[in-house]
């Protein structure tokens, strides 16, 4: 069976006391502990005798107390936890938490100038993506909110509009044509660039299979027979395959494959190579083989 103290949840407190102390109370009150922190419990003065049934009483308040405390101090950083001076009871510790955070309006006005600016300084980064973005403008978005600040759909859309990287700029301008951005949730324009992201996504995944199939083909002139006949190519701003250097085919770079031979290469003769290889296990002999583009050394054929 599950044990219940390890499935609370603590309310963290993030400055926004309205809604952490309405989160905790309710905590409180669902784990029958509410009336510590509203009424305390007094200890008897020094040198008063009590009974057997009050001390029970009293070590049963001091016990739920402890443990009013232990969820208090789960929820508060150490920076708080100092500005704590008396921490005696869970009541004190209450107490003090509201008397500094809330309904203070001197706080908020100060939090909520803060936030202002972290939203205005907010842009998109060239790495990051659609549902990150929203994210970030989302968690600041709802600080300022629950600080009292008017922050309608709208206004949130066209900061995102607003702060898009450059990629996204003609899907904005159509965004903003077809539209009444005034209208449009956050939803619907998140949903909206998540789809342009993807396309983009793909288009540039096909433009970098295309490039790789032209890696390490032609230079000035060259013109080659069979497939691709008349095409030219220019190689000097080409990539070697082997040593990755520019202006030169990988069956030019002579070191690659320690025992073969190259054939000399003539303009508009086809590429020929010939290697020394094992036939059948035992014997060896030179094999003859026309690189196409398509061939390789661990696939050749008698």
């Amino acid at each position: 069976m599950s044990n219940d103290k390890t499935l609370t949840k603590i309310p963290q407190f993030d400055g926004h006391y309205d809604h952490w102390s309405e989160l905790m109370e309710n905590l409180l009150r669902a784990k029958g502990l509410w009336s510590l922190v509203e009424e305390g419990y007094t200890e008897p003065a020094e040198g008063i005798e009590v009974t057997a049934a009050q001390k029970r009483n009293l070590d049963e308040f001091k016990m739920k107390d402890h443990q009013v405390k232990h969820y208090l101090f789960q929820a508060i950083d150490r920076v708080v936890f100092e500005q704590i001076l008396n921490r005696k009871i869970s009541k004190n510790i209450w107490d003090s938490m509201k008397k500094k955070f809330g309904g203070n309006e001197r706080v908020k006005r100060s939090l909520l100038q803060t936030l202002r600016r972290d939203f205005e300084v907010l842009e998109m980064k060239n790495e990051e993506n659609i549902d990150d973005y929203f994210g970030r403008v989302m968690v600041v978005s709802n600080k300022m909110r629950s600080n009292g600040e008017d922050m309608s759909d709208s206004k949130i859309v066209e900061k995102i509009l607003r702060t898009l990287t450059d990629k996204f700029t003609y899907v904005v301008v159509a965004i903003e044509e077809s539209k009444d951005t005034r209208k449009m949730t956050i939803d619907e324009l998140q949903s909206s660039l998540s789809v342009h992201e993807k396309k983009l996504k793909k288009i540039n995944h096909e433009e970098d299979d295309q490039a790789l199939n032209i890696r390490g083909r032609g230079r000035g002139s060259y013109r080659g027979r069979g497939r691709g006949k008349g095409r030219s190519f220019n190689k000097a701003t080409l990539e070697c395959y082997n040593c990755h250097q520019l202006g030169h085919f990988q069956y030019e770079y002579p070191i690659r494959y320690n025992g073969a031979h190259f054939a000399e290469i003539k303009e508009k003769d086809e590429v020929i190579l010939t290697t020394y290889v094992e036939l059948q296990g035992t014997k060896r002999g030179d094999v003859w083989f026309v690189d196409s583009g398509c061939s390789s050394l661990g696939t050749i054929t008698n």
